[in-house]
């Protein structure tokens, strides 16, 4: 079962659609497992201003980018990459186990577009580990 706070970011998800002029755009997920979002962000000054995404999925897919993009709004670049997938779980009062995987899709969303963000500025890409998604 969902928590209260997972259907009610599912029902009204925080931050939905995208952003025209973003400087940061992620996706992770595939058509195969079913869930695939999409984040899009305006940084400036190093700090994510904007936020919002975009998720073919299910409810907790959804729920989970919906904290997830409430939880990164006006932070810095580098506090959003500190956000952990546990994070997000947390603020949610939980997910049921088979529904894990979404809350890691939200962390790799972000940090996939924090990454976009980096190779437009000429950066480094990070690094980032893939998380094996069990099913």
């Amino acid at each position: 079962m969902y928590s209260e706070k997972v259907m009610e970011h599912f029902a009204n998800p925080r931050n939905v659609g995208e952003i025209e002029d973003a400087n940061a755009v992620g996706q992770v997920g595939n058509a195969k497992c079913g869930d695939i979002m999409k984040m899009y962000m305006k940084i400036e000054n190093n700090v994510i201003e904007d936020v919002k995404f975009k998720t073919f999925g299910c409810g907790a897919a959804i729920a989970t980018s919906s904290m997830a993009t409430e939880m990164v709004k006006g932070k810095t670049v580098d506090e959003a990459l500190q956000l952990t997938n546990k994070a997000v779980m947390e603020a949610l009062d939980g997910l049921p186990k088979e529904k894990i995987h979404c809350s890691v899709l939200a962390e790799e969303a972000i940090q996939s577009a924090i990454n976009d963000y980096r190779v437009r500025r000429g950066e480094e890409p990070l690094d980032i580990k893939e998380h094996a998604h069990e099913h």
